[in-house]
C-alpha cells in the first residue's frame, strides 16, 4: 500500500527510447510511491515500454497537448490516492506533485531536490533551473516572450519560465485549474499561482533532457509553443490591467 508523500507524473509522447530510463530513475526518488505516465496519444511503444518500466499508464486516444496530459496524471494521483485507503478509513493528506518531462531518462534520479521546499513547507511550487546545459538550436525567442510576459504581469522573471520540471502541492494545483492549454501551461502556472498569492521557489537540479534540433519539425515545435505562450499571456492581460503593477509585484512575493 503507497506510503509516501509524493507523486511523480511524466506526460509522454513519442517518447520510447527515453521514457523507460525515466521511470526507473524517478522510482527511485525518496517518498515517491506513485508514479504515473500520461501517454499523450503516442504513435509508438511509449505506453508499453513505461508500464515495463513500472508506471501506472494513463492513455489519451489522441494527442491532447502538455496541459491536459498534466491534468490527466493529477486525476490519476487522486483516484490511486482514493483506491488506496482501507474501507471506511479517513484518507490520508494529499500527495504533493511533481511533474517531470519523459526524456530526462537516467537523470529523473537527481530531481528530488524539487520536492524538498514544498515538503518543507516554504513553497508551494517549485520550478527547476537545470544546471546542467543543452545546447539548443533555437534563438530563444519562446523563452524571452515568456519570461518578459511574466514579468509584465507579476513583477519577477524566472530563470527559466518554460522548465516543465517542478513541485507542487496539491491545493497549488487544484488552485491553477483550468490550466493553461498545450505549451503554455508552465507560464500560466506561474502567473496564476503568483497572483493567488502562492510561494514560488527556484531550485537548481543537475537534470538534462534531450538537445533540442534546427531542423524543420524543431522549428515547427518552436511555434507551437510561441503560440500557446502567447495564448496564455494575452488570457492573463485583461487581469493585468486589472491589477496594479506595484499589487502583482506583492502578490509574487
Amino acid at each position: 500500500m503507497p506510503t509516501g508523500d509524493l507523486a511523480v507524473i511524466i506526460p509522454a509522447w513519442n517518447e520510447a527510447d527515453r521514457v523507460g530510463a525515466t521511470v526507473a530513475a524517478a522510482s527511485k526518488l525518496p517518498g515517491a510511491d506513485i508514479l504515473v505516465v500520461v501517454d499523450d496519444g503516442s504513435g509508438d511503444d511509449t505506453a508499453a515500454v513505461a508500464a515495463a518500466a513500472g508506471a501506472r499508464v494513463v492513455r489519451h486516444a489522441r494527442n491532447r497537448g502538455k496541459a491536459a496530459a498534466m491534468e490527466t496524471g493529477a486525476e490519476a494521483v487522486r483516484l490511486i490516492e482514493s483506491g488506496a485507503a482501507a474501507p471506511g478509513a479517513a484518507l490520508p493528506g494529499p500527495r504533493h506533485l511533481l511533474f517531470l518531462d519523459a526524456d530526462l531518462a537516467d537523470s529523473a534520479a537527481s530531481a528530488g531536490p524539487l520536492a524538498e521546499p514544498v515538503r518543507a513547507g516554504t513553497a508551494d511550487m517549485t520550478i527547476a533551473i537545470f544546471t546542467t546545459r543543452v545546447r539548443k538550436g533555437g534563438f530563444g525567442i519562446v523563452v524571452t516572450t515568456a519570461g518578459a510576459g511574466i514579468e509584465r504581469a507579476i513583477g519577477w522573471r524566472p530563470a527559466q519560465p518554460l522548465n516543465g520540471m517542478r513541485c507542487l502541492t496539491r491545493a497549488a494545483f487544484d488552485a491553477a485549474l483550468p490550466l493553461a492549454p498545450g505549451w503554455g501551461v508552465e507560464t500560466g502556472l506561474t502567473i496564476d499561482l503568483a497572483r493567488k498569492g502562492m510561494r514560488i521557489s527556484e531550485v537548481e537540479v543537475p537534470l538534462s533532457h534531450r538537445a533540442t534540433g534546427n531542423d524543420w519539425r524543431s522549428q515547427l515545435h518552436r511555434l507551437h509553443q510561441l503560440a500557446d505562450v502567447t495564448r496564455a499571456l494575452a488570457a492573463r492581460e485583461p487581469a493585468l490591467r486589472r491589477l496594479g503593477h506595484s499589487e502583482a509585484r506583492q502578490a509574487a512575493r
